[in-house]
């Protein structure tokens, strides 16, 4: 699995306040799609934080349930990238954050099940629903998106590691 981290500042452990830790699936069909989560103008792996005593692969099936409605076991998840971001004063909250975020390869040919959402108030609000993009328009696609909104330029950075790893390693 490959590890990535972006640290501008020099952090080092001991000055980190807080650790969030978040799992993200690359959710994959045979007609080598990729689904992605779309609300507020911008696109998403779906995924999500870790909940509780959550194990990574316990919350990475409980997000995919609940952004998609598919229900994935674990013979179907494969790890393959992580991304750590060190954050001084994230988001003016006056904390050293840590970020991690474990991506996961998915591959099923399972449809979304829309009956079978659980979104929270936040993802309503935005018109959350769910796109299959070719793996061959995608990179356009993300990038297109980047003038919707000033966060898409940071998470499509972000997608676009994640899709070069997946393209290089894993297709």
């Amino acid at each position: 699995m490959k590890n990535i981290i972006y640290n501008k500042e020099k952090l080092t452990e001991k000055e980190i306040d807080e650790t969030v830790i978040r799992v993200k699936a690359l959710i994959i069909n045979s007609k080598d799609e990729i689904l992605l989560g779309y609300a507020y103008k911008t696109y998403q792996f779906p995924g999500g934080h870790l909940e509780g005593k959550e194990t990574l692969e316990e919350a990475l099936k409980r997000e995919v349930r609940e952004e998609t409605g598919i229900e994935i076991d674990n013979k179907n998840i494969q790890p393959f990238e992580k991304i750590t971001y060190y954050s001084s004063n994230y988001r003016d909250t006056g904390l050293n954050r840590k970020n991690e975020i474990y991506y996961y390869l998915i591959k099923t040919d399972e449809k979304p099940n829309y009956n079978n959402l659980n979104l929270d108030e936040r993802e309503i609000k935005g018109n959350y629903e769910l796109k299959y993009i070719s793996i061959e328009n995608i990179e356009k696609v993300l990038i297109n998106s980047i003038p919707d909104r000033s966060i898409n330029k940071i998470i499509v950075e972000e997608m676009m590691e994640v899709l070069n790893e997946f393209k290089k390693n894993y297709r």
